[in-house]
């Protein structure tokens, strides 16, 4: 009888499973979102009542970077630094702003309004980009380990790629304390909607009732 031979990577490419392509359209990544949404809000609540959100904040506050004796290096956390591009496009922004204050001409404003809108997609694409990245080499790390030990390698469904961005999303508002604020603008967002769809009522047919 013939052993069946070990696992390994064939390739240096992540391969996705496409069986489940059809399984997330935009409503779905929606719905994941509300859910994060709506978890995360609660525990806000929850840390709110127990203290426990102070305590995250003076942990991060920490891990960010300390030193006891300012004549030694500074100890920083191992978290990447703000990538060259995003620096890069900083700089142009804040002068755009700059140059907004300063113009009179309607036509001026405009389209440094229209630039400026230019410059926040690139940063936000180059955002989604990069968090891929990390998410496909932290998945490629572990398809290698797995092949080592002679596992078959997990494809990972892009329902999953997807939906991991999306927890990853969360996790740098959290870190960046712009979470609650992104939750509300969601929620009146929400609410907004669903009141544009209520069905509207005529005073008069409310009388003839």
């Amino acid at each position: 009888m013939k052993k069946p031979e070990p696992a390994t990577a064939t390739s240096s490419k992540i391969r996705f499973d496409d069986s489940d392509d059809h399984e997330l359209s935009s409503e779905d990544e929606g719905e994941i979102e509300r859910e994060l949404a709506e978890v995360t809000f609660e525990e806000l609540q929850r840390a709110r009542s127990d203290g426990s959100e102070m305590v995250y904040r003076k942990h991060n506050m920490e891990k960010k970077g300390s030193r006891a004796n300012k004549n030694r290096p500074m100890e920083m956390s191992s978290k990447k630094p703000v990538s060259r591009f995003r620096e890069v496009i900083q700089v142009p922004k804040k002068e755009l702003k700059k140059q907004m204050k300063r113009a009179k001409d309607p036509e001026a404003v405009k389209e440094l309004k229209d630039r400026m809108t230019r410059v926040d997609k690139e940063l936000k694409s180059a955002a989604t980009k990069r968090t891929e990245k990390d998410i496909l080499a932290e998945h490629k790390k572990k398809e290698r380990e797995a092949a080592k030990k002679g596992k078959q390698p997990y494809y990972l469904k892009k329902s999953e790629l997807r939906k991991q961005k999306l927890i990853e999303k969360y996790k740098e508002l959290k870190d960046s304390g712009k979470l609650e604020a992104f939750i509300e603008k969601k929620r009146r967002k929400n609410a907004a909607k669903d009141h544009r769809y209520m069905p509207y009522r005529r005073p008069a047919e409310e009388g003839s009732q």
